[in-house]
């Protein structure tokens, strides 16, 4: 890397930031590219829609601009687009604060953030362009100095929208430096930057006694007051509140519902009349989203105050509940990890996916539906069809489960319980076990959960054990039958074969004595019972198969061992039962004779090899199936 030359393309990039002119350059700049001048909401809108939109299976709107850091919350994704196109459109929801309430950990902080740093790089680009009078406070967009009388004939002539007044700043020198010559006031790009105040900020509550509302909507500049005479003076007040900084931009209010009430007041002014109040000053324009978030507890005492009808008529609530997707809560922890400095320690095939699926059944409400456990309900959920129910029942079971999601264990504890099975001496790989094992011990320390949430939680880590005995066995039963893939290859032809006559109503030929025999009903069924063909649906799964070979030979294609997903698993579990015992031997057997031996080492590389396996896990999952087995 030529991290000079990167510098220098560098310095090249912010020089084109650093644009300068007159109001009457701007002018024509504006009417030839009328988006420099959009209103804060519509901004951020257009900044989410240009990162893309992709429709997924379930017609949801999958959206670029979250899908690198947010996993698995698309409904309330959808709702904050749905606010911005809205607002976007100048309709009355732009008046509104956008809430967002939900359990800790559940992504409240982080969706904030991303609008946050994703406007500062929008600003950057040439479709984000912005522009503001040069040495205003407030980064004031420059058509406000085009006076209202004129200001229909513009947006007749030109399609530019104008909406708001100068701040006193910007009055004050306009009438003063320049005589009211608006064309010649200076005009500059800007680049949004929470770093240096500019477009973005953040308000956090603090002790209401200390804390002063200037924090907010600024205050006296002790040090000009004595120059210029008057408090009402413009030059004598700093605009440099967190409300006069974010105009144009976003303002995040941090746990909004835990302030001062004096503080809510300023906002609630702010939504209704898209005004900020100073004391010395008549009301101040202001075009900005305010976002805030806030948990449930505060929220429900928020909604039982009397007092503060007036603000809660003027938010507009999205609950940010916990992903409820196994896949998805995978790619949390992924990202989480990415960010750390591990490079050493390796995670076992699976760690994950435990770790997730424990997890996600501390959230999930349980069901009416007879037959349904929280174990089939996390499956649906995540896209896997189960014998009594398909994924057409997954709107039902969600409508039936109202809170779901908004308790349960947070993705932050289960990073931490990990971090704390990483971090031990000598570990160079964790598997399933381990992260389990990782889970359960910090539940003693976990400090907001009662003792039968505890008792509860246990037994979802004996769910989450089960689970991954199952899966430890499938992957063992899968290297063990690539290792005797000749026998998986002759099973398949037979049952092939045999398939066949069956269809066709013809007779087999023993390949020793020559005579004819029936299709070998007991073959078939031992091979599809596997995966619970019953008995009554035998047939249209065998014409199914035989379907899938004629349409692969019309192609030119050969039928093989993986050609069909569940006549795959199916050839998998026969060869696996029949070879139980072999794997039973191999697996626990303290001294490996030769051919065991050797047996091992090929399920070990294939795992290696072929499942992300490193030699630690390779050989702890083998001896943990052996024990399995030998139960």
């Amino acid at each position: 890397m030529d991290l000079v030359k990167r510098l220098e393309e560098y310095r090249d990039r912010e020089r084109e930031l650093m644009w300068e002119g007159t109001f009457a350059q701007y002018f024509e700049i504006a009417t030839k590219k009328p988006e420099v001048a959009r209103l804060s909401h519509e901004r951020v809108y257009h900044m989410i829609m240009d990162a893309g939109v992709e429709t997924t299976r379930n017609n949801e709107q999958h959206y670029n601009f979250f899908s690198q850091e947010i996993f698995g919350i698309e409904k309330p994704l959808q709702q904050i687009v749905d606010y911005f196109h809205s607002a976007a459109q100048r309709l009355e929801v732009r008046k509104r604060i956008l809430l967002l309430m939900g359990p800790v950990g559940g992504g409240k902080s982080t969706i904030v953030t991303l609008l946050k740093r994703g406007l500062e790089e929008y600003s950057k680009s040439m479709v984000g362009a912005l522009y503001e009078i040069k040495g205003c406070p407030m980064h004031e967009e420059p058509l406000h100095l085009i006076p209202h009388e004129l200001r229909s004939d513009v947006e007749r002539e030109f399609g530019i929208y104008i909406e708001g007044d100068l701040c006193p700043h910007c009055r004050y020198m306009v009438d003063t430096q320049f005589k009211g010559r608006i064309e010649e006031v200076p005009v500059k790009r800007v680049a949004f930057s929470e770093k240096y105040r500019m477009g973005v900020g953040t308000f956090t509550p603090s002790d209401p006694k200390s804390q002063d509302i200037s924090e907010l909507v600024g205050g006296i500049d002790l040090s000009t007051i004595g120059e210029v005479g008057v408090e009402s003076d413009p030059r004598a007040y700093r605009f440099d509140g967190e409300l006069n900084i974010s105009n144009r931009g976003i303002m995040e209010f941090v746990e909004m519902l835990k302030t001062d009430e004096k503080f809510l007041y300023v906002l609630l002014t702010l939504s209704q009349e898209q005004n900020i109040k100073t004391g010395r000053f008549s009301m101040i324009y202001a075009d900005e989203v305010v976002i805030s978030h806030t948990n449930e507890h505060e929220y429900q005492s928020f909604v039982g105050n009397k007092k503060s009808e007036a603000l809660q008529d003027r938010i507009i609530l999205v609950k940010v509940p916990y992903n409820l997707r196994v896949s998805d809560e995978v790619k949390i922890y992924e990202k989480l990890l990415k960010q750390s400095a591990l490079k050493d320690v390796h995670i076992a095939p699976y760690t994950l996916r435990i770790a997730s699926v424990f997890a996600l059944l501390t959230r999930l409400e349980p069901s009416k539906k007879a037959g349904m456990s929280l174990m089939k309900k996390l499956k649906l959920y995540d896209g896997e069809d189960m014998e009594d129910f398909k994924q057409k029942d997954v709107r039902e079971l969600q409508e039936e489960a109202v809170r779901e999601g908004m308790d349960g264990i947070s993705p932050r504890y289960v990073i931490n319980r990990l971090s704390n099975a990483l971090v031990k001496h000598n570990v160079t790989c964790i598997n399933p076990i381990d992260a389990l094992r990782a889970l359960r011990d910090g539940l003693d320390q976990h400090t907001s959960i009662t003792r039968e949430e505890r008792e509860r939680y246990l037994n979802f880590v004996s769910e989450a054990r089960k689970e991954y005995d199952e899966l430890a066995k499938k992957e063992v039963q899968r290297a063990f039958v690539y290792s005797y893939e000749e026998s998986a290859r002759t099973l398949l032809n037979n049952y092939l074969d045999n398939v066949e006559a069956y269809c066709n109503k013809t007779r087999l030929r023993d390949p020793i004595t020559d005579e004819e025999m029936e299709p070998d009903e007991h073959l078939m069924r031992s091979i599809e019972e596997q995966i619970g063909v019953s008995e009554n649906a035998k047939r249209s799964f065998r014409e199914e198969i035989l379907i899938r070979i004629s349409s692969l030979a019309r192609k030119g294609q050969t039928f093989d061992y993986t050609s069909h997903e569940r006549l795959k698993e199916a050839i998998e579990k026969k060869l696996f039962a029949d070879l139980r015992d072999v794997v039973k031997i191999t697996t626990s057997t303290r001294t490996p004779d030769k051919e065991q031996l050797r047996k091992i080492n090929e399920v070990v590389n294939r795992l290696m090899a072929e499942h992300g396996y490193c030699h630690v896990c390779a050989n702890e999952i083998l001896r943990y199936t052996g024990s399995l087995l030998n139960r």
